[in-house]
């Protein structure tokens, strides 16, 4: 996709933002540019890593979520408060690209099992069918083998039309290989581990029989099948290829790991160990993982934070240094949030609306209630702490809790939800600033 279409298409679901879309729109075309360059100017041009700015529920993890359905790319977020230095306990900040890896070799996976959906289902169909007819002997007449043939073939069509899927047949169930994919284990260990485990776990050598539904047997089946058909280690070492080349790791609460200079948090040296410790991987480094060694050198890395109670400068200098792309987010303001209530794509009116159909209540939100929230959102906003976007979930869940709870009386009926129902329920919570503290 084009930078263009991509800011197109994060426009249906996150509300301003321009110059955020902007950024990571173009950051995300160099990845497909890059790659389209001779091999010895691919080596040479380095990801623009991004540092994004902006208090909570202004869209930054939206974007995150956004770029990793839009894209084909290996794509995984992390939190950058669950890793300590190398020492402490917990997981150490390596473990981010193993995760990498294991998410490329995934994606990967599904890839190729949707290029061979064809031979899967047609392997399965012929196990199942070897079930419902058994083969016909060596030395078989012709006319053996004809009869057998018209039989299998109209056993092919119902199998398709899922006329059998109610029949009983007797599959044998593989037993899947042993993996551990802690990221957190070093690639040693886990090799270590999975050998220990093959030896001292009991593997008969027949497969257990079960007996299944056809319809079961069709799902149980693809696993066997996609290990029969799909070459693993082409797609391991294609997965570990694609991490190298066109990963992308997003670091969400990056200010989480910054030492504010008032000297508070200068007791907690994990703090700044992590920034050391996370410096190399960023600046380009070799990480061991199971399925061999990766180089970071070309992951692309966007990292997020508020920056509520420190500054983007409280990072150590090299760390910024390798975040030369900065973009600040806007807050956001009450047209903003109405904005996000009635334009995005599967906004949170429409999911209440979806929930509560299916109780047969045909909700609807006037114009002016709409409004109505947005005010109340962005005044609870003002009064006690800003969480941007996330007060809508907190302000809309209140207006209509009772009709959710209530909803087999509204079976069949319109519930409008209006400026004075919204008035109602939020005006005295808003203007009370110690309970609006409480419950919005």
């Amino acid at each position: 996709m084009t930078p263009r279409e991509i800011v197109s298409y994060l426009d249906e679901y996150i509300i301003g933002q321009k110059e955020a879309k902007k950024v990571v729109a173009i950051a995300l075309r160099n990845r497909y540019r890059r790659l389209q360059l001779p091999k010895e100017i691919q080596d040479e041009v380095m990801p623009k890593n991004i540092l994004m700015i902006g208090s909570t529920g202004v869209g930054k993890t939206e974007i995150a979520r956004r770029m990793a359905k839009i894209m084909g790319l290996p794509f995984i977020k992390v939190e950058a408060s669950k890793y300590t230095e190398v020492g402490f306990v917990g997981r150490d900040v390596e473990s981010m690209v193993r995760d990498l890896v294991v998410a490329s070799i995934n994606l990967v996976k599904e890839e190729h099992r949707k290029k061979n959906v064809q031979d899967i289902e047609k392997y399965v169909a012929n196990k199942i069918i070897e079930k419902l007819i058994p083969p016909l002997p060596k030395g078989a007449s012709e006319q053996k083998i004809e009869e057998y043939e018209n039989a299998s073939a109209k056993m092919r069509m119902k199998l398709k039309n899922g006329e059998i899927d109610h029949l009983k047949i007797e599959i044998e169930i593989p037993k899947r290989a042993f993996e551990i994919e802690d990221g957190n284990m070093p690639a040693e260990f886990a090799k270590v581990q999975e050998t220990i485990a093959k030896v001292f776990i009991a593997t008969p050598k027949d497969n257990p029989k079960k007996e299944v539904s056809v319809k079961e047997a069709k799902e149980l089946l693809k696993t066997e099948a996609s290990e029969a058909l799909l070459d693993m280690d082409a797609i391991k070492h294609e997965g570990v290829k694609r991490a190298e080349s066109s990963g992308i790791i997003f670091i969400d609460e990056i200010d989480k790991v910054a030492v504010s200079g008032n000297g508070q948090s200068r007791q907690d040296p994990s703090k700044e160990g992590v920034q050391r410790d996370l410096l190399p991987i960023v600046e380009g480094s070799v990480v061991n993982t199971k399925y061999g060694s990766i180089k970071t050198d070309h992951i692309l890395f966007i990292a997020a934070g508020a920056f509520s109670l420190s500054k983007p400068s409280d990072l150590i200098a090299e760390l910024q240094g390798r975040f030369p792309l900065r973009v600040e987010l806007d807050s956001l303001d009450e047209d903003t949030l109405y904005k996000i209530l009635t334009q995005t794509k599967n906004s949170i009116l429409r999911q209440y609306e979806a929930l509560l159909s299916v109780e047969d209540v045909k909700l609807h939100f006037s114009d002016s209630a709409i409004k109505a929230l947005a005010h109340y959102s962005q005044v609870a906003n003002e009064k006690t702490e800003d969480i941007g976007a996330r007060r809508l979930h907190t302000v809309v869940e209140q207006v209509i809790e009772d009709i959710s709870f209530e909803a087999e009386n509204y079976q069949g009926k319109e519930v409008e939800i209006t400026e004075d129902l919204v008035k109602g329920k939020l005006e005295s919570l808003v203007a009370d600033s110690d309970i609006a503290r409480y419950i919005l």
